[in-house]
């Protein structure tokens, strides 16, 4: 039986469409937002990507205690460059992956990365003082009055202030040499004893080089030493190209896959359109404030839910040609087709999801990245197509706007 369009209801249902597809744009424009939007990996932003390995040595042993004290040392490192989202973490037993996306000075961060900072006092009988592990604080200080060139300023712990007292009062007058991964990079004269654990780093540098040994100070010693094993550097510009393409590329496949629903469905296929929209904005939304990171992998990732999306949509639609076909009403039709769909539905994606957990947990890198992509996609698709598509099928109905079977693709 056909119905009249009713305005009342139609108005609602136009305005809730348009409320979707403009929540959709803003979705869109926020997420390209390469300062605020969604945040971008190596492979996407360009960067720096690392492989070190621990070598084990006579007198140092390497286990998960030691990666794990490196990987803290080389992220506080990191941290202190200013790099945005950086991924350290251990990669089988003996390795350290890094990623620095949108890095600006990759050679200043290779030799920050590596360096052990072994920092060291020795005295004119080449008997150690002190060593790093007393030190407590670095800092780079530009002082024209004090020295005519930029030094480090340095505070000892309440051992190595007792220790550098003594050697300075036994030592006056002579030189005590500073060594910084045994290379000498000053030789300072004694001139007075000196207390309080406060001492002074010298030399020919300029302010840039201070505060950069200065980092390397405060950020501690490497546990162990790590070599490197491998190094690329993705340009941001290529980044950038492979983004647009894979945008392109799922704009397109969107674009053909809402014709094939219109075609096929008539106007239950621009309902499932528009709940498409809905979806990608959820979608867009959760990868812009939950703390995850867009790589190339998550794309495919986010495409292949999108597929899945619409494979839900069209389960329930031939749920309901099924129901018709039965001799149902259109009204009874589009309410068991719901719900003899929602136990498919449900079926594929939570099996779906507990595949996408598992590849979490045992993968890492962009791996993971794809399986964190595909399980908020598959969430947001279920929420969509189980809530939104039966909300507007039921509007749709009510307004008039879908009359008979016709309007779902089948010919009565």
């Amino acid at each position: 039986m056909k119905t009249a369009i009713k305005p009342g209801r139609f108005l609602i249902l136009l305005v809730l469409c348009l409320l979707i597809l403009v929540s959709g744009y803003w979705a869109f424009e926020n997420a390209v937002d390469r300062e605020d939007g969604i945040r971008r990996g190596l492979d996407i932003a360009g960067g720096l990507y690392v492989l070190m390995e621990a070598v084990e040595t006579e007198d140092r042993e390497v286990d998960d205690d030691t990666i794990e004290r490196a990987i803290t040392i080389i992220r506080n490192r990191v941290d202190e460059l200013g790099v945005a989202e950086p991924v350290i973490a251990p990669q089988g037993d003996d390795r350290i992956r890094i990623e620095l996306p949108e890095l600006e000075d990759v050679e200043q961060a290779r030799e920050i990365i590596g360096r052990t900072a072994m920092l060291k006092f020795v005295g004119p009988d080449g008997e150690e003082i002190v060593t790093g592990a007393n030190l407590v604080q670095a800092r780079a200080v530009r002082q024209p009055e004090v020295s005519p060139t930029p030094f480090v300023s340095l505070e000892f712990d309440r051992e190595g202030a007792v220790l550098f007292e003594e050697a300075t009062r036994e030592f006056l007058g002579e030189t005590i040499a500073i060594y910084l991964d045994d290379e000498k990079i000053s030789e300072p004269v004694v001139r007075a004893i000196i207390s309080g654990g406060q001492a002074t780093i010298e030399g020919d540098f300029d302010f840039e080089e201070a505060a950069e040994l200065a980092l390397l100070l405060r950020s501690g010693s490497l546990p162990v030493e790590l070599r490197e094993l491998e190094s690329r550097l993705v340009g941001p510009t290529l980044g950038q190209r492979t983004e647009e393409v894979a945008v392109y590329a799922a704009g397109v496949g969107l674009a053909l896959v809402f014709l094939f629903m219109v075609i096929y469905y008539r106007g239950a296929g621009v309902i499932a359109g528009v709940a498409l929209v809905f979806y990608l904005s959820l979608v867009l939304w959760a990868l812009n404030y939950l703390p995850t990171t867009l790589t190339l992998p998550g794309i495919a990732g986010l495409i292949l839910s999108i597929g899945m999306a619409v494979d839900a949509n069209v389960i329930i639609f031939e749920r309901i040609k099924d129901e018709l076909r039965s001799g149902r009403t259109l009204r009874s039709a589009i309410e068991s087709g719901f719900q003899r769909a929602f136990r498919a539905i449900l079926d594929a994606n939570v099996t779906t999801l507990i595949v996408t957990v598992v590849l979490f947990i045992i993968a890492s890198g962009p791996v993971r990245g794809f399986a964190v992509t595909l399980f908020i996609g598959i969430v947001c698709s279920m929420f969509t197509a189980i809530v939104l598509t039966r909300l507007l099928m039921r509007l749709a109905f009510k307004a008039g706007v879908i009359r008979s079977g016709a309007y779902v693709g089948v010919k009565i």
